[in-house]
């Protein structure tokens, strides 16, 4: 029987139902599935294109490892990528936490990527393939046109939530 996640931009009040992969990312599926809800911070890629993330402390006993990866995500993936703290220490990446961020020794970054044309390539770390663990299957465009309003309009006080839908 197939499991779902919904997705939300909380202050926007928009979101989306996903469907996790568990067949293609039992792992890491799996990992989000116990650790719901989450949320967090949302900011969006600066370099990845079409995508909104948020960055967590890691929350599962073990790291999924690669599963189910890809560079180059399509509308609708659901993503998981590992970071240590020194990986996002870079200042140019703008994070206004940065020195929480390099205290955590190990940060889940769960992205959602609403539009074509992305591509996994960071000036700093080359290639960072990410493991797509769900599919979003409804509200992809309501999604969409939030995402591009939190590119326009900012990301401050808006949170990425994930829950069991």
């Amino acid at each position: 029987m197939a499991r779902y996640v919904r997705i939300t931009l909380t202050t926007r009040g928009v979101s989306c139902r996903a469907r996790l992969l568990d067949d293609e990312a039992p792992r890491t599926a799996a990992a989000v599935w116990d650790a719901l809800p989450l949320a967090a911070q949302v900011y969006h890629g600066k370099y990845a294109r079409n995508e909104i993330y948020t960055l967590l402390p890691a929350f599962a006993p073990a790291d999924p490892g690669p599963e189910n990866t890809t560079v180059t995500p399509i509308p609708g993936d659901v993503c998981w990528f590992t970071f240590s703290g020194d990986d996002l220490g870079n200042p140019a990446y703008g994070y206004e936490a940065e020195g929480e961020h390099r205290a955590m020794s190990t940060i889940v970054d769960l992205a959602v990527f609403y539009g074509r044309n992305n591509l996994l390539i960071n000036g700093d770390q080359g290639w960072v393939p990410g493991n797509v663990f769900a599919t979003i299957e409804d509200g992809l465009p309501e999604m969409a046109a939030a995402c591009q309003d939190l590119w326009m309009g900012g990301a401050r006080g808006e949170t990425l939530r994930f829950e069991r839908d």
